[in-house]
């Protein structure tokens, strides 16, 4: 099978939607090429496992040997002494206004074992992997590890292959939040090796809109700082060496909705590649008839949000001490008079018009997929890459950070982001050309040199092993983030 060919196949592997029972999440069953001589799943099942296992199978990964003790689907991606990067979707360790994970928040502990252990069959033991995530500004990356049950996992491989699978939090600082307010920063180690800052310029997608860059906002109260990195034929990420050195990275998506792109699957995950969250670039301020997004338009209680926030940033910062008791007060007033973005509010370009963070995504995946080491940009892909999408259990509504938990019970795969971000929108039941990020990717010939019409989807399912442009209904029928209701649904 050509490249070509290869990178507009997608597969859909069709089962239970459950997880595994326990940590550290082994498989049900000795299957042949199962590289551990103990004892597999101690407790329950793990249907998840068997579910990446047929992905890989079902996209054709050394479908020869299948069945046999040497099958190795990701032989043609990784050698033995090879550098893997594991990247999953750790966004956060809480949902807003929901109790728990409800398991539809970030990539489950049992994708991440069965992906971990097909690694360690191609790189025989001899190698590095790497899991690694720059999560939420406000998350708890230990209680992160807990929900995926690393520990376990880390303590599995250390005991029966005497192998030392790495856990990095890619963040250099975390955020102090108070009722969704930023207080304060804290320190963190960082990426042990280091950032890279890659400044795609005139190949950045930013310059489509490179006359309204001085309204950018972005994760935090500080614009300086990002307009410092956006400006003019300036476009800077600052980039993890980890993931740039890598010769594989294995980018482990959660198949959920989200406020500002309508999806998060292959594409968005790799917003964690990138250190520093204030130089992502989230919406522009004002309506779109003053070059902004932030709101839809400019009714009275818009401007009058926008002057409060700006007069917020203006003094928030002059407070010192008392910055907790005034970012209460400030969140309690807010909500009051403006309401809550959590149920009902669109604001901060939380909305099918937000034109700004799916110029982000897309520059981070040209990043990804071509900046070397040195962080600059050569003519072909500077890494291998594969992407598994956890769909055991999605998330609908309200996403990406408080969705509500969607059994879907599929696990995708495929070696290009965006035929696979197809996919995963049309099986959510969502129109792809109303979608900004999938819409103005296809056909870019760095990312997705093809057609809707070539993607192909082979799955055990008949009803989705076939083109998605022969694709008929809502499919899943996921329920989009209240600001992209009844614009991105299939048959509205």
């Amino acid at each position: 099978m050509g490249q070509a060919v290869a990178d507009r196949l997608v597969s859909v592997a069709v089962g239970k939607s459950r997880y595994g029972c326990s940590a550290p999440y082994g498989p049900s069953s000795r299957h042949a090429e199962y590289p551990f001589g103990q004892p597999v799943q101690s407790a329950g099942t793990n249907p998840a496992y068997d579910r990446v296992r047929d992905a890989l199978r079902i996209l054709g990964l050394d479908v020869g040997r299948f069945g046999d003790s040497e099958w190795n689907p990701f032989g043609y991606l990784i050698s033995p002494g090879d550098t893997v990067v594991v990247k999953p979707n750790f966004i956060r360790d809480f949902r807003e206004t929901q109790e728990g994970d409800g398991e539809c928040l970030t990539t489950h502990g049992s994708i991440i074992r069965a992906t971990l252990d097909y690694v360690y069959v191609a790189l025989r033991g001899q190698g590095r992997i790497v899991i690694a995530d720059a999560p939420q500004n406000d998350a708890d990356f230990q209680a992160l590890c807990a929900m995926a049950g690393l520990d376990e996992i880390r303590e599995f491989y250390r005991r029966y292959a005497g192998f030392e699978v790495e856990v990095v939090d890619l963040r250099p600082e975390k955020a102090r939040k108070l009722d969704g307010v930023i207080v304060g920063h804290d320190a963190l180690p960082g990426d042990p090796a280091g950032y890279v800052k890659v400044d795609l310029g005139d190949q950045s997608a930013f310059m489509g809109v490179r006359d309204l860059c001085h309204l950018l906002y972005g994760a935090e109260y500080d614009t300086g700082e990002l307009r410092e990195h956006h400006h003019d034929n300036v476009h800077e990420y600052l980039l993890s060496r980890t993931v740039l050195e890598a010769d594989c990275v294995i980018n482990l998506a959660k198949l959920k909705t989200h406020k500002k792109t309508g999806l998060t699957v292959a594409m968005k995950n790799l917003v964690g590649i990138n250190g520093n969250k204030n130089w992502l670039p989230h919406h522009r301020q004002g309506t779109p008839s003053q070059g902004g997004d932030q709101f839809a338009d400019d009714r009275l209680r818009n401007r009058l949000e926008r002057r409060a926030v700006e007069a917020f940033k203006r003094v928030f910062p002059l407070v010192g001490p008392l910055r907790p008791q005034f970012a209460r007060l400030a969140k309690r007033v807010g909500k009051r008079m403006f309401g809550d973005t959590n149920t009902d509010r669109v604001r901060s370009g939380n909305w099918y018009g937000n034109d700004t963070t799916w110029r982000m995504v897309v520059d981070l995946n040209r990043a990804f997929l071509r900046a070397g080491a040195n962080g600059r940009l050569g003519r072909q892909p500077s890494r291998k890459s594969l992407v598994i999408v956890d769909g055991i259990v999605g998330g609908e509504g309200n996403g990406p950070l408080d969705p509500c938990p969607k059994p879907a019970g599929v696990v995708l795969a495929g070696r290009n982001a965006v035929a696979v971000d197809l996919a995963a929108a049309r099986i959510m039941g969502f129109d792809y050309r109303r979608i900004p990020l999938l819409a103005r990717s296809l056909g870019d010939p760095n990312l997705a040199p093809f057609t809707y019409g070539d993607v192909q989807v082979r799955s055990n399912d008949p009803a989705m092993n076939r083109r998605l442009c022969e694709y008929a209904g809502t499919m899943l029928g996921f329920k989009p983030h209240f600001g992209w209701k009844g614009h991105i649904e299939i048959g509205r």
